[in-house]
Formats: structure tokens, C-alpha cells, sequence
């Protein structure tokens, strides 16, 4: 009798611990505790400031006013033509959502708009698919990050699909430095909710290969807030400069090429031109090699206005920049050159040159220059990184001369396309490729699996792993490195087409191997 009660007990807490795990992983705007966060719960807020529920309210209208004007498709002051097409639809029963809906009209004191938004008008495009029936059955939840209003989890959809979900952080700046203010929980989250859905938003509405893909979204309850948010996004990795430095400068270029992509298009956009306020890194991803912007919700379609040059000044920690003010009274590409410039201090310059192709250089230095330049002509400065004793090449950032926003982001954007029209034909090998009078054996269908040695950048950590466009630059690579013997040619290419090639010290044991080629240097 004993041992059943005791049986019935230990299921009871095994139930009952199962439902509040799933409970923190999977509600929306939750979160496990971080290190250094208690576990226990937050104390009620306080009364706050009572007059200032006026304020609240006017905040939350401003932003609702914001995500409506994104959604309607209307561009700010200054952009281009309109584009009249829809987000989704946000009606009960639209796309994704996969339970009955509350009324729309969920009115806050002091006349802030209802939650979840009114749909806008318009039909709904190729939206989301993705909604909550999606989020029942997710494993492998796992906390990303959070920032000043969001928090990031990493979920495994039951296909298998690995995909990102993005909610309110309850624990984040934003809500509890408004919740200290004007003590009420839920207009406080529905004003940072607000920053969540303009990023939905801007999501659809500036789809392109290199802004993070929506997937879908979901309103769902969560701790004492009916309708909490949270977005389904594509999942990427977040951008580490200092292991971007030790890539192969193929590499670095595919991100610095898709960033110009993004550019261009946010410049051109059906929104009209759109600025990053928050231009960082970790405002970025890396999708299967290519850069994605992830987090808009601080970006500005609106061009600033002014009624001189003197109101059109971009600010830069190092350096300022003085634009022409239009006839119209906006400023002339503000939003284009700040975004050029932001590129080109934590981007372009420490990417772009760095152990370029040497007949390339010139044209990457005049894109650096022509996108802004901060510093004295030639001074540098060394990064070096790598666990403690490990072997870890020197990763020297030169600062060239002195340059202004020269180009907008259409020449730099062509600049670039240059460039890699330049070496994915192998034109830039051109006179620079000398005729080696050392002769190469051939020995087909073989490798030789050990004789490695490390060279940088190289594709694999153990050995020197590089790509190359044909025969003839395999061969002059083995000849500038002084311990190179023999190389092997695989049957993997880079995202440009280029081959990629193992370079050996020597050639002592050959085994067959059917998708490799094997070259060494003749005796004698």
C-alpha cells in the first residue's frame, strides 16, 4: 500500500514538473533563468506613476500608428512610389493562427489601441505559414539570446526543420524599465510588442534573399497576458567577427557582397529608403554562408527633414559627414549613406582587403575608400585570437587613407558585382599566374590521407585547404609554399565554382580514392 501511494505521489510531481518546464520553454515571452537570475519571481510592479498612464497610452498609439503605416504599404516623407500590397491577414481565423481568437477590441486605459492590432486593408500576399499548431509539439528548445526588448529561442519543428522563435523578453530593459515607470504590465508589454510586430512587419514587406525569411507567427496566452506574440523566423548563425577574420577571403566576400545586396535593396525598397538605426553584427545572421539582416524593429523609413545642410549631418563616433538638403526639405540619402558608411566601419574594412587576391586589391581598396575612410593612410592595428596556445595566424586590419561617402550604394553595389564577376571567370589571374617549369605527375582517382601541413586561411583547421580556379593556380600555389610536394584535387566546389584543393608535404602513401585527383611534383 506503501509503495503505491508512493508510486501515485512520484508520478504526480513527475507531471507536474514535465507541465512547468514545457510551460517556461515553450510560452512565448518566457524564459529559463540566466545565469546570474534568480529563479524566483518577479515582485508585483509597483503603482508607478499614475499621471503618466496618459504618456503610456500615447506611446503605444505612435507605434501602433508606425507598424499600420508599414503594413498599408505607404512610404515616409521622401521615398519612393508605394507598394500596395499586404502583410497577412491578422483577422480571426487567417492564415496561421489555428485557435478561436479573442475580440479584436481589447481597449487599454486612456484610449491606447485595442490588442492583438485590427487587420489592415488589402488582400494578404505569400505570407506566413507557419502558426501555433506549429509550436505544439517543438523539441529541443533551446535559449538563443535577448537584447534590449526580445528574447531568441532555437526550436525543432516535428519535421525536423530547426527554426527561431522571437517573443517579448518578460525579464528584458524595455519592459521592466516601463513597467517601473508606469506600473502596468500589460500596456508595458503591449508597447514593446509593438517593436515585435513592426519587425513582422518589415520582415514581409522587405522580402529579399538577404532579410531573415518569415515563417509565420502566433497569439497565444502567456503568464497573465492574453495575446502575447511571438514570431517563426528562419534560424541563422550569429555573425563572430574575430573567426570571420581567420576565414578564407572567399569567404569574407560572399558576406560583404551580400551585404551590398541588402543595401541596394533597402535603398530601393517598396517601403522607400530604409535605414538601420542599430547597425552592429549582431543585428546580423549568417544563413548557409550568406549574411541576412534579422532585427528591424529600430529601422526608419523616413528621411530626416531640414532647411539647410547644417540640419543634414551624420554623426559617427569617429568622424561626421555634412549632406545636401533637397529642395523638397529632406535630407538628400541620408538614410543610404548611413547605412554605407555603418557598413564600411564594422564590414568592409576588416573584411574586404585582408588577404585579397593581390590583383584585386586595387578595386577593393577604392570601394573601402569611396565608402568612407576613418584614420591616417596605412595605419594598422593587429587582432590576433585562438585558444591559449594554439596555433593562430596574425589577422592585421589596415585603415586606409582618408576617403569620403563618395558612392551610394548603386556604384558600391556594381563595385562588387565587379569583383566577383572578376574572380569567379578567373580574369584576375591574369598576369599573374606564372608558367611553372616544375612538372606535376598525374595519378587519377587517388589522395594521399596524411603528409597535411597548415596553411592560412585555410577551409579545414589540420590542413591547408584552399580553392582554386584551374590546374594552373593549383600548381602556383604549390610553388609558393616552400613545403608543398604534391596536392590533390577533390570534386567539391566553393559557392563561386572553385575547386577545392589539399596541398601535401610529400606523397608517401597514395590510396585509391574515385572523386580525388592527385598531382606531384616529378623527381629529378
Amino acid at each position: 500500500m506503501r509503495r503505491r501511494r508512493a508510486a501515485v505521489a512520484a508520478g504526480f510531481c513527475a507531471s507536474f514538473l514535465l507541465g512547468s518546464v514545457l510551460n517556461v520553454l515553450f510560452a512565448p515571452g518566457s524564459e529559463p533563468p540566466r545565469p546570474g537570475q534568480s529563479s524566483e519571481p518577479s515582485p508585483a510592479p509597483g503603482p508607478g506613476r499614475r499621471g503618466g498612464r496618459g504618456e503610456l497610452a500615447r506611446q503605444i498609439q505612435a507605434r501602433y500608428e508606425e507598424v499600420q503605416r508599414y503594413s498599408r504599404g505607404g512610404p515616409g516623407p521622401g521615398a519612393g512610389r508605394p507598394e500596395r500590397r499586404r502583410l497577412m491577414d491578422l483577422a480571426p481565423g487567417g492564415p496561421g493562427l489555428q485557435r478561436p481568437r479573442p475580440p479584436w477590441a481589447r481597449p487599454l486605459p486612456d484610449g491606447a489601441p485595442g490588442w492583438p492590432p485590427a487587420p489592415g486593408p488589402g488582400s494578404p500576399g505569400p505570407g506566413p505559414r507557419l502558426g501555433c499548431a506549429a509550436l505544439r509539439n517543438v523539441s529541443g528548445a533551446q535559449y538563443v539570446g535577448s537584447g534590449y526588448t526580445k528574447a531568441v529561442y532555437r526550436v525543432r519543428l516535428p519535421g525536423g526543420a530547426a527554426v527561431a522563435l522571437k517573443a517579448v523578453d518578460f525579464s528584458g530593459h524595455d519592459l521592466g524599465s516601463c513597467v517601473r515607470e508606469f506600473g502596468v504590465r500589460r500596456g508595458c508589454y503591449r508597447l514593446a510588442a509593438h517593436k515585435l510586430l513592426k519587425e513582422m512587419v518589415l520582415l514581409e514587406r522587405l522580402r529579399h534573399p538577404n532579410v531573415l525569411q518569415l515563417y509565420g507567427y502566433c497569439y497565444q496566452d502567456s503568464e497573465d497576458i492574453p495575446d502575447t506574440l511571438t514570431t517563426i523566423t528562419e534560424l541563422g548563425a550569429p555573425v563572430e567577427m574575430i573567426q570571420l577574420l581567420q576565414t578564407s577571403w572567399e569567404d569574407r566576400f560572399r558576406i560583404c557582397l551580400s551585404l551590398g545586396r541588402l543595401l541596394h535593396h533597402l535603398a530601393h525598397s517598396p517601403l522607400g529608403s530604409v535605414t538601420l538605426l542599430d547597425f552592429r553584427p549582431r543585428q546580423f545572421v549568417l544563413v548557409d554562408g550568406e549574411l541576412k539582416v534579422t532585427d528591424l524593429d529600430d529601422a526608419r523609413v523616413e528621411e530626416t527633414p531640414c532647411a539647410g545642410s547644417a540640419d543634414c549631418i551624420l554623426e559617427f563616433p569617429a568622424r561626421n559627414f555634412t549632406l545636401p538638403c533637397s529642395a523638397h526639405g529632406w535630407c538628400d540619402g541620408m538614410n543610404e549613406k548611413r547605412n554605407l558608411y555603418n557598413a564600411y566601419r564594422f564590414f568592409f574594412t576588416y573584411l574586404l582587403p585582408h588577404s585579397a587576391p593581390h590583383s584585386l586589391r586595387p578595386l577593393l581598396d577604392s570601394i573601402v575608400n569611396a565608402t568612407g575612410s576613418e584614420g591616417r593612410a596605412g595605419s594598422s592595428w593587429l587582432l590576433t585570437s585562438g585558444r591559449s596556445g594554439s596555433p593562430r595566424p596574425p589577422v592585421l586590419a589596415t585603415l586606409h587613407s582618408a576617403g569620403e561617402l563618395v558612392w551610394g550604394v548603386d556604384e558600391t553595389l556594381a563595385q562588387l558585382e565587379k569583383v566577383l564577376h572578376l574572380y569567379r571567370s578567373g580574369q584576375y589571374l591574369q598576369n599573374s599566374t606564372a608558367s611553372s617549369s616544375t612538372e606535376y605527375q598525374r595519378i587519377p582517382d587517388s589522395t594521399i590521407p596524411q603528409e597535411d601541413y597548415r596553411c592560412w586561411p585555410s577551409y579545414h583547421h589540420g590542413s591547408c585547404l584552399l580553392s582554386v580556379f584551374n590546374l594552373a593556380e593549383a600548381v602556383d600555389v604549390c610553388e609558393s609554399h616552400a613545403q608543398c610536394r604534391a596536392f590533390v584535387v577533390t570534386n567539391q566546389t566553393t559557392w563561386t565554382g572553385r575547386q577545392l584543393v589539399f596541398f601535401k608535404t610529400g606523397w608517401s602513401q597514395v590510396v585509391p580514392d574515385p572523386n580525388k585527383t592527385t598531382y606531384v611534383k616529378a623527381s629529378g
